[in-house]
């Protein structure tokens, strides 16, 4: 279009948008997580990984973000909401799209808190503990999806491509995120790791008597529930742990069994035949006389 229609780059882009469209849209079931791939395995696993560090604060990320004013908790949670949209969506410029906004909140809150436009080096925190607060699903799935489908040119250069690599690096972060990465001590990183504390409870309980008795119950039942949600996923773990041993209790059974009738085979050998009269095979028996009969003399 370019070098026969002699098209203005800008509406070949457009069209370009168009037919991806088109084509994303038919083929998203075929080509989105597809078997041939690892994307569920990751998916399973980041998720796992986002839920083990719910206990993460924005302190320890230094987030500049003050939640507590009311205009700037509602840009959170516009933020999370994007960040969760995108996977609804099916054409990989839309799933930018929801990205770009969710950064573009992220900025706002920021913007808002400081009273002074947000920088590279706040940005970036903030976007990691939006995704640890929303765990978007199939997070991997869906990034892996824009980075084999969406035009290239969108992704290396404009907003989109500038927020999408920030998320490609959260997401490592995420990943590779230990004591050190929080300043933390690496034995209070194992015990909030494993669920035996946690910072927000520690929080609660140094709180002055003049708190809010509001607040106080909050994080109470927000306590109760990580501590019932650990529970839970313990009694899921033994459980599927019972199931495989079950599992391999009935296969090793069986194996038995089929060893035991290969080594010692069932013979089923023919009924014997009935036993044959003394004289049956004597051809002559035409020839015999009667037998004697009982005979009654009178005396």
């Amino acid at each position: 279009m370019q070098t026969r229609g002699k098209v203005p780059p800008e509406r070949v882009e457009k069209i370009m948008d168009q037919i991806e469209k088109y084509i994303m849209t038919r083929l998203y079931k075929y080509v989105f997580c597809p078997e041939t791939t690892d994307d569920e395995k990751k998916d399973l696993a980041i998720q796992k990984r986002i839920r083990a560090l719910r206990w993460v604060t924005p302190q320890m990320l230094c987030v500049p973000v003050n939640e507590d004013v009311p205009e700037v908790s509602d840009m959170v949670v516009k933020a999370i909401t994007d960040i969760i949209e995108m996977d609804s969506k099916r054409v990989p410029r839309d799933k930018l799209a929801c990205i770009t906004k969710c950064s573009k909140h992220i900025f706002n809150a920021i913007k808002i808190t400081k009273n002074e436009p947000a920088s590279a080096d706040d940005f970036l925190p903030t976007l990691i503990y939006i995704v640890l607060k929303g765990n978007p699903p199939r997070l991997q799935s869906n990034i892996q999806y824009i980075t084999r489908f969406c035009n290239p040119s969108r992704l290396m250069t404009g907003e989109d491509g500038y927020y999408f690599t920030n998320l490609c690096c959260a997401v490592a972060f995420i990943e590779k995120l230990d004591a050190q990465s929080l300043n933390l001590s690496q034995e209070d990183f194992d015990r909030y790791m494993s669920g035996q504390t946690s910072p927000r409870k520690q929080e609660a309980e140094s709180w002055s008597p003049d708190a809010c008795l509001g607040v106080k119950q909050m994080y109470k039942n927000l306590d109760l529930l990580s501590q019932l949600n650990e529970r839970q996923e313990r009694i899921m773990n033994e459980a599927k742990k019972l199931e495989k041993d079950l599992i391999d209790w009935t296969d090793g059974i069986a194996r038995e069994v089929q060893d035991i009738v290969e080594k010692y085979p069932l013979e089923i050998k023919p009924p014997n035949q009935p036993l044959a009269a003394i004289d049956s095979e004597n051809v002559e028996n035409d020839k015999l006389p009667p037998p004697l009969q009982p005979q009654v003399y009178a005396g």
